[in-house]
C-alpha cells in the first residue's frame, strides 16, 4: 500500500511544483522558482518528520505519502542540476555559483530551522499536556 501513498503524493507534489514554477518563473535568468521550491521542501520535510516522530504521530502511509511522495516530487535535484548547467553554458558563472551555494547552504539551513522549530513545538506540546494532569 505504501506505493499507492507515494504515487498519490508524488502526483500532487509534481503538480504543485509545476504550477509554482509556471507562476514564479525566473528572475533575470535566475531559477528562483526551483530555489524557493527546494528550500521550502527542505524546511517542510525536516519539520514534518520531526513533528510526526516526536509529538504528533501519523499513520506510516500518510508519512510516506507526504514525505517521500509529495515532498520528494515537489523538490527536484534534477531541475537544480539542469538549471546550473544552463547558467554555466550561458556564461553566467557567478549566478551559477551563487545558485549552488544558496541551494546547498540554504537547504541545510532550512532543514535545520524546520527541525529546530518542530522540536520546539514538540517541547511546548509536552509542557502543555503535562499541565492537563494537574488538578486545580
Amino acid at each position: 500500500m505504501s506505493y499507492v501513498a507515494v504515487a498519490i503524493g508524488g502526483f500532487l507534489g509534481t503538480c504543485a511544483r509545476w504550477m509554482l514554477t509556471e507562476w514564479i518563473g525566473t528572475w533575470g535568468g535566475f531559477p528562483i522558482a526551483t530555489l524557493l521550491i527546494n528550500l521550502s521542501g527542505c524546511f517542510v520535510l525536516a519539520w514534518f518528520y520531526t513533528v510526526t516522530l516526536e509529538s504528533s504521530p501519523v499513520h506510516p502511509l500518510l508519512r510516506v505519502g507526504i514525505g517521500t511522495g509529495f515532498i520528494g516530487a515537489f523538490t527536484t535535484y534534477s531541475t537544480f542540476t539542469v538549471d546550473v548547467w544552463k547558467l554555466v553554458q550561458s556564461g553566467a558563472w557567478t549566478m551559477a555559483a551563487g545558485y549552488v551555494i544558496t541551494s546547498l547552504g540554504g537547504g541545510l539551513l532550512a532543514g535545520w530551522v524546520g527541525l529546530a522549530l518542530a522540536s520546539r513545538q514538540s517541547q511546548l506540546r509536552m509542557v502543555d499536556h503535562s499541565d492537563d494532569d494537574v488538578d486545580t
